[in-house]
């Protein structure tokens, strides 16, 4: 009996063992050469397996297209729910600009397959979109609109949506230039950890109100609802 269980779990993780290689090919030769580009073959011949093997796992390149970006995109908003015991917002926010920019840099290739490669394969409905939990846009977005419910965001980012749009677009800047341009020394680039620190005061400074005009704001907008 513990003879067959034994057999059988090693099957199940050598199964997901090829799995994820599988998995990781794809990302590699989609981040390289485009979704277009790549076939079911490509993808066997980097892991130096058969297209049949490919084809018990995934029955075609869509769905293991549409795998991939759910397993990246949800792996991804784990590094923002981890946050959410952060109570102050606008912590929260550098805090988040930061566990982006961790990702990024640390997978490369997941990065540019999810955010630099355009196509609209990439579209999911999973059932955790707009969960802040696991949706790292949705988590984005109740940061910043707890921001503003509590008057704490200048006039001009009192909409939620714009606010996340503007914070994405600048880590976002800083990593793909990492990632793509920061390899030759045409550039006397600072350290990485120079620009993300920069951009994410740089946000804070440009988003945020003052301290004194934030509890000013809040102030007045209590007494406007009495």
């Amino acid at each position: 009996m513990n003879t067959v269980m034994g057999s059988n779990e090693r099957r199940e993780r050598e199964k997901a063992e090829l799995r994820a290689r599988i998995l990781d090919a794809a990302r590699e030769l989609f981040a390289e050469h485009g979704f277009e580009a790549v076939t079911m073959r490509k993808i066997a011949e980097r892991i130096e397996y058969t297209q049949a093997a490919l084809y018990f796992h995934f029955p075609d390149k869509d769905a293991l297209i549409r795998e991939l970006c759910v397993h990246d995109f949800y792996e991804f908003g784990q590094r923002f729910a981890a946050l959410a015991s952060e109570k102050d917002p606008i912590e929260r926010l550098r805090q988040a600009g930061r566990a982006y920019a961790d990702f990024a840099i640390s997978h490369p290739q997941h990065y540019r397959l999810m955010f630099m490669v355009p196509d609209n394969a990439k579209d999911n409905d999973a059932d955790w979109k707009g969960d802040p939990a696991h949706d790292a846009y949705a988590f984005l977005r109740w940061t910043c609109q707890e921001a503003i419910e509590q008057g704490r965001m200048k006039p001009e980012f009192a909409d939620a949506d714009l606010a996340s749009q503007t914070a994405w677009a600048a880590i976002h800047g800083v990593v793909s230039l990492h990632i793509t341009h920061c390899q030759g020394n045409w550039i006397a680039w600072r350290s990485l950890e120079a620009r993300i620190d920069a951009a994410c005061d740089a946000l804070v400074s440009g988003m945020v109100l003052a301290p004194t005009k934030a509890k000013s704001k809040k102030k007045s907008t209590k007494d406007s609802k009495e």
